[in-house]
C-alpha cells in the first residue's frame, strides 16, 4: 500500500494539514450539497497513506472542489461509475440567477475559489529580493518606497483568496518585509514621519505572521528609526526587544545583530562602559554564527558590517582612533554589492579622521564617497553624516585651500536630484 505522493505534495503546496483539508472539503460539500459535510481527519489520512485509492462520490467532488482538479490528478482512481452528489436545486437556481448566464459573472468566482499556494509566496518573495538588492545599491529613495508598497499590495490582494494556514503566515511575513523594506527606505532617505507609519503597519503583519526573522527584523528597524530621531532611550527600548525576540533566543546570528543596536543606543546615551558591554557580547555571539540559510536581508550583517556598527559606537563614545580602525577594517571586508554601506563606512572613517586634526586626509576619504555612489543622489542618512563632516572641516581648517576644493565639490553633488 503505497502513501500518495502525489497528493501529499499539493497539500504542502497550499500549505493545508490534514485538518485544515478535512475542513475545506467539507465546506464544498456543504457548497455543492446545501448540507454539512461529515469528512474526518482520519478519512484525509487514509487518502494520504494509500488506504482510500479509489474514493467514494462525494469525496472526489470535494477534492475536485478544493483543489480545482480531477481525482485522477490528485493521483487517485475515480469510482468505477462517478456520482457527483447532487446539489441543491435550491441553491442552484441562487446561483444561475445572481450569475446571471454570463460568463463576465463567473470569472469573478473562479478567481475567488483559486487557492494561493507556497509558489505564489516564492513569486513574491522574488519581487521582495530584488529590492533588497535596489537597496544594497543605491540606498532609500521614492522609487523604492513605491515598488515596495506596491508589493505589499500585491501580497494583501492575495490574502483575500483561499489559503492554508501555513500559507497566510506567509503571506503576512512577506507583507511585513514589504513594508518594512518601504519603511528602512524612508529611514535611509531621512522621511522619518513616513518611516514610522510603515514600520508601525509592518509590526502588526509580522505578528500575525508569528515569524521570528521577520519580528526581529521590525524590531531592529524601529530601533534605526528612533536612533535617527535622537530618541536614544526608544532605540535602546526597541533593541533590548530585538535582543529578547525568539529568533535572538534560537540563533547567535540575530542575537549579535540586537546587542550591536543596543552598543550603539548605549553609545549615543553617554554610557560607554555599557556601550563596550553590548558591542563585546554582539562580537562573542556572532563568533558562535551557525552556517544556515537565512532570509536575504539579513545579507548585509557579517563580521564587515559588525566593524562598521563598531566604528560608530567608538566613535560616539569618544574613542575616535578605535573608530578609524573599525571603519578601515569593515572597508576592508564589505562586499562591493553593498555600495551604500561602503559609502556610509567611508564617511564614518572620515569623521573619526577629522576628529584627530588629520583634516586634509579626512577631506580625501570623504571625497571617496561620491566616487564609490558613482553620480547617484546621496540617500538623506548619508547626506547627514557628509553634512557633519563638512561642518566639521569648516570649523578646524576654514581656510585651508583643500576646504575650499571639497566646498566645490560638495556643492556639485549636493545639487544631484
Amino acid at each position: 500500500m503505497a502513501a500518495n505522493a502525489v497528493l501529499k505534495r499539493r497539500m504542502e503546496e497550499l500549505g493545508l494539514t490534514q485538518d485544515e483539508l478535512a475542513g475545506r472539503m467539507n465546506t464544498a460539500l456543504a457548497e455543492i450539497t446545501g448540507r454539512p459535510g461529515d469528512v474526518s481527519a482520519r478519512a484525509v489520512r487514509n487518502l494520504l497513506n494509500g488506504t482510500s485509492r479509489r474514493p467514494i462520490g462525494r469525496t472526489c467532488a470535494a477534492l475536485e472542489r478544493v483543489f480545482g482538479c480531477s481525482v485522477q490528478d490528485l493521483g487517485f482512481s475515480p469510482p468505477r461509475t462517478m456520482h457527483h452528489p447532487q446539489e441543491d436545486p435550491v441553491r442552484r437556481r441562487t446561483f444561475i440567477a445572481s450569475a446571471t448566464g454570463t460568463v463576465a459573472a463567473a470569472v469573478p468566482l473562479v478567481a475567488q475559489r483559486r487557492m494561493v499556494g507556497m509558489s505564489d509566496v516564492a513569486r513574491a518573495a522574488a519581487g521582495m529580493n530584488i529590492l533588497v538588492a535596489t537597496d544594497d545599491r543605491q540606498g532609500g529613495h521614492t522609487e523604492l518606497e513605491r515598488a515596495a508598497t506596491k508589493g505589499r499590495d500585491s501580497v494583501l490582494e492575495l490574502q483575500q483568496r483561499n489559503a492554508g494556514e501555513r500559507v497566510r503566515r506567509a503571506l503576512y511575513a512577506l507583507a511585513a518585509e514589504y513594508s518594512t523594506i518601504a519603511a528602512w527606505s524612508c529611514i535611509d532617505a531621512r522621511n522619518l514621519g513616513q518611516a514610522q507609519r510603515h514600520l508601525n503597519e509592518s509590526a502588526t503583519y509580522a505578528g500575525l505572521s508569528q515569524d521570528g526573522p521577520t519580528e526581529m527584523r521590525v524590531w531592529v528597524n524601529l530601533s534605526m528609526l528612533a536612533y535617527q530621531r535622537q530618541n536614544w532611550p526608544e532605540a535602546l527600548a526597541a533593541a533590548q526587544a530585538a535582543q529578547a525576540s525568539s529568533a535572538a533566543r534560537r540563533d547567535p546570528f540575530f542575537d549579535s545583530l540586537g546587542r550591536v543596536r543596543a552598543a550603539l543606543a548605549y553609545a549615543a546615551l553617554g554610557d560607554g562602559h555599557a556601550a563596550m558591554r553590548s558591542l563585546g557580547s554582539a562580537q562573542d555571539a556572532f563568533t558562535k554564527v551557525p552556517d544556515q540559510e537565512r532570509p536575504r536581508w539579513t545579507a548585509f550583517y557579517g563580521q564587515a558590517e559588525l566593524d562598521h556598527l563598531a566604528a560608530i559606537v567608538h566613535y560616539h563614545s569618544g574613542h575616535h582612533t578605535h573608530a578609524e580602525a573599525m571603519a578601515h577594517r569593515a572597508l576592508a571586508k564589505i562586499p562591493t554589492v553593498f555600495r551604500r554601506n561602503r559609502a556610509l563606512a567611508t564617511a564614518q572613517l572620515a569623521l573619526a579622521q577629522l576628529q584627530q586634526g588629520d583634516a586634509e586626509q579626512a577631506t580625501v576619504t570623504a571625497a571617496d564617497v561620491f566616487t564609490i555612489m558613482d553620480g547617484d543622489a546621496l540617500p538623506g542618512r548619508m547626506r547627514t553624516l557628509i553634512g557633519d563632516f563638512h561642518r566639521g572641516l569648516f570649523a578646524l581648517s576654514p581656510s585651508a585651500s583643500y576646504a575650499r576644493d571639497w566646498a566645490e565639490r560638495m556643492r556639485t553633488e549636493w545639487s544631484r536630484a
